[in-house]
Order: C-alpha cells, then structure tokens, then sequence
C-alpha cells in the first residue's frame, strides 16, 4: 500500500480531538468505521457461536467504543477497548458515560508495543486497525509483523479474532496471520460489480489462535 496519513497517530489524534468537540458540542458519537451493519455482522456470529457473555473481549482500536457499548446491550459483560489515541479514550470514555455503560474498560495503550496486562483474552475485535497499521509511512511491514505478535501475546490459544479490513483481500489476511492463527469463516459483506466482476469492498474473516 502507498503509505498514508491514515496510518499516523497524529491524524487520528487530531481526528478524535475533532470527534471530542463534536461530542461536547452536540453529543454526537462520530463515525462508526464500516457502518451499523459490521458491528451487526460481529454480534451475530458471537451470539450463533453461542459465545458465553462473561468471555473476555478486547476492541483494538476501540475509538469511540461504540462497538463494545452494542456488545454490552446484548449482554456481554467484561469488556476492553484499547486506542493510542488518549482523545480517542476520552470521547469512548464520555460515550460510555452518557449510554450508562460503566462496566467497559477503556485504556490508552498502543498495541504494537503492549503493556503486560493485554493478555489472555478469549475474544479480539479489529475493525480498520490493522488497516490503518498497513498504511503507516514508516516500516509498514516491520509494524505488520508486530501487530501479529501483539495478537499472539493479547489472545488465549483457541481464542477467536474477529477482523473486518477494506484493504486485504481473505487470501492476504489469511496470509499475513498465517503465523499462529487459522481461519475459520469468511463472515458476509456488501457486495459490488464492476466491470462484469464481483468483488466484497470489505473482507471479513473469524481467525483461531493455534
């Protein structure tokens, strides 16, 4: 991928603070990155793999939270979400508040460089991280390879990673996580056509921790 912006932490500072304002201001929540429908996608296979609601969960870069805040209206109980941007913390932190959500974790942590404490989780969540990672201008690659280490260090063996990418294909994904992970399913996404060929615009893939 061209390096970009988006892979920088301070355009995703910079872009929370904005939310924060907002938020403030309005009491509007931000950007839900790939819509309702991914956040429905992730609850739906938690729920028909009758995933139990005390299993530990953990949301890399969690943003606004507003995924853990879903997962917590349907009963899960011990949640974590995790951002490098300590803006992006404080608005989760607000949006936790003003929805009466006490019981999710929020903390600034950068998990290409993980505290002790992330570990042992049953469940990781990644929607656009991973992507963003891809995208940094300096050693794309290099934090790739961390991000897969960072993952091996956060789930329990057999855990579940739930990852919902617009930049890699499931051949990649399957690819890029082939060192400690396998694939279990690819979970349906939106579909297009373009020029008489029918690609997904989003990959969404359920990994296990060998």
């Amino acid at each position: 991928f061209s390096p970009s912006v988006l892979g920088t932490r301070e355009h995703w500072d910079a872009a929370y603070e904005r939310e924060l304002q907002t938020f403030q201001d309005i009491g509007d929540a931000g950007e839900i990155w790939f819509g309702e429908e991914s956040m429905v996608r992730i609850i739906r296979w938690l729920e028909k793999q009758k995933i139990p609601c005390d299993s530990s969960v953990l949301d890399i870069g969690t943003g606004n939270g507003v995924l853990l805040i879903e997962l917590a209206k349907s009963g899960y109980t011990d949640l974590t979400g995790i951002d490098y941007s300590p803006s992006a913390i404080q608005l989760a932190e607000k949006v936790r508040e003003k929805e009466g959500m006490s019981n999710i974790k929020f903390k600034v942590e950068d998990f290409l460089a993980p505290s002790a404490e992330l570990s042992g989780f049953e469940i990781c969540i990644d929607k656009g991280t991973f992507d963003a990672v891809s995208l940094h201008p300096d050693h794309a690659v290099g934090k790739r390879k961390q991000y897969v280490r960072s993952l091996c260090s956060a789930l329990k063996s057999e855990g579940f990673f739930l990852i919902t990418s617009c930049n890699w294909t499931k051949e990649e994904l399957v690819n890029e996580f082939r060192e400690g992970f396998e694939v279990l399913e690819e979970l349906p996404t939106p579909k297009f056509c373009f020029g008489g060929r029918i690609g997904n615009s989003v990959t969404a893939l359920v990994f296990q921790r060998k």
